[in-house]
């Protein structure tokens, strides 16, 4: 294993090195990427190079194909794949004829790779938690593959067609590690749920023991996505809203006769109430539990230092019995939804670009955003596990992906007439 980064150093370490041997070395990722292959005969360019140079791509945040063209001949490429990096039009093309079940097993032995050198440690208080959610990457009222899907949009009194991409993540949640397992792309004519049902029962089949509950938006309050997860022994907490309106209705009826549950939690105070035994669901087979959480947040604005009020009011529903999961836990299970949008879907956008359509075709797509959910995690566990606590506490993540891309450009060689006289 690669030396830690630390205080003592008589010089400014090179962090993309670093991480480039703590790739090699201890997660094996030449070896996971060689196994990949793609739809061509005859390659010219390998593919385990073309998926380095994405890896690269996304560790340096560069924001397209062509800013990964204009530094093909530094000497970076050749330190990590012992020769130049392919053009942007090779990267495109390869990705488009990429075998994605065979990049998605990559993942799957990425996590297995975590979980033994101790990255993803379970908890002994909290349950592993699988969080899926949808997510639109793009739209467009003129470019279009064969795997847009289409709305109409009415602007200005008429009508327009618009194409756009949506797909499904499944994220894994350890304890406060996050690891980004799985993507599953919608199909046109089907909704949301059916692709989270693929992409739930392939994680499921894959790693059955890697978590506990499923936690999932209201719109995945369904009878068949519940049924599924319950015939392969997992719970679900999801968000419950307007679509379940008489199991809605009767859960708001009921906590309006017993008192709440009062907590404290820094400068939010919250009032729960919790009931089992729910039927309203006619589509379910079974009793359900209702919870709810009104919340009531205070803080003092900075403009004026008025004090202001937040009030948000809750409800899930769930199949984990009060013996597994008591009100406080559950609601806990609640907000770590929102992992998949602040960890998940807000970093992998704002900083790293992962709506960019690097190349339009539906399979590149899904290429691109696999590769960058394996960035992402190879990212973090190096900031965990290579970085010391004092330097990790001083700097952000955003320092030292800023360090990754200063080390990366700063090893292009300067040509003698770019320089002033």
């Amino acid at each position: 294993m690669p030396p830690g980064i630390g205080l003592a150093t008589r010089r400014r370490p090179d962090i993309l090195r670093r991480l480039l041997l703590c790739a090699q070395r201890v997660y094996h990722v030449p070896d996971l990427l060689a196994g990949i292959h793609d739809a061509r005969r005859r390659p010219q360019v390998s593919t385990l190079t073309v998926l380095s140079s994405v890896l690269i791509l996304f560790w340096t945040r560069m924001a397209s194909l062509h800013a990964l063209e204009q530094t093909r001949q530094q000497s970076i490429w050749r330190r990590w794949m012992g020769h130049g990096s392919p053009s942007a039009d090779t990267v495109g093309r390869v990705c488009a004829q990429m075998e994605l079940p065979e990049l998605r097993e990559a993942l799957y032995r990425l996590y297995s790779r975590f979980r033994r050198n101790k990255v993803l440690l379970r908890p002994r208080t909290q349950r592993v938690a699988l969080i899926v959610d949808g997510h639109e990457s793009s739209a467009s009222y003129l470019r279009h593959c064969a795997g847009c899907l289409q709305r109409r949009i009415v602007s200005g009194g008429e009508e327009h067609i618009q194409f756009y991409h949506r797909s499904v993540m499944a994220q894994l949640q350890v304890g406060a590690r996050t690891f980004l397992l799985d993507t599953e792309p919608q199909m046109p004519h089907e909704d949301e749920v059916a692709a989270a049902l693929r992409l739930f029962l392939r994680v499921v089949s894959r790693i059955p023991r890697a978590f506990d509950v499923v936690l999932v938006d209201g719109l995945y309050a369904r009878a068949e996505f519940f049924r599924a997860a319950i015939a392969r022994g997992k719970d679900v907490v999801a968000v419950l809203k307007d679509d379940r309106r008489d199991l809605l209705q009767d859960a708001s009826y009921l906590f309006a006769t017993i008192p709440p549950i009062r907590e404290r939690n820094g400068s939010t105070e919250r009032l729960m109430w919790d009931l089992d035994g729910f039927t309203s669901w006619e589509a379910m087979e079974r009793p359900v539990r209702v919870i709810r959480s009104q919340e009531t947040t205070t803080w003092h604005a900075q403009a004026d230092g008025s004090e202001q009020t937040r009030v948000a009011d809750w409800f899930w529903v769930t199949t984990l019995s009060a013996a597994r999961a008591d009100t406080r836990r559950l609601v806990e299970l609640g907000h770590r939804r929102w992992a998949i949008e602040n960890q998940g879907f807000n970093e992998l956008v704002e900083h790293w670009h992962a709506d960019h359509l690097f190349h339009h075709h539906p399979t590149a797509i899904q290429c691109f955003w696999l590769m960058v959910m394996m960035a992402y995690n190879l990212f973090h566990a190096f900031v965990d596990r290579q970085i010391q606590p004092t330097l990790r506490l001083r700097h952000t993540c955003l320092y030292w992906a800023s360090r990754i891309a200063a080390d990366f450009y700063g090893s292009i060689p300067v040509e003698p007439w770019c320089l002033p006289p």
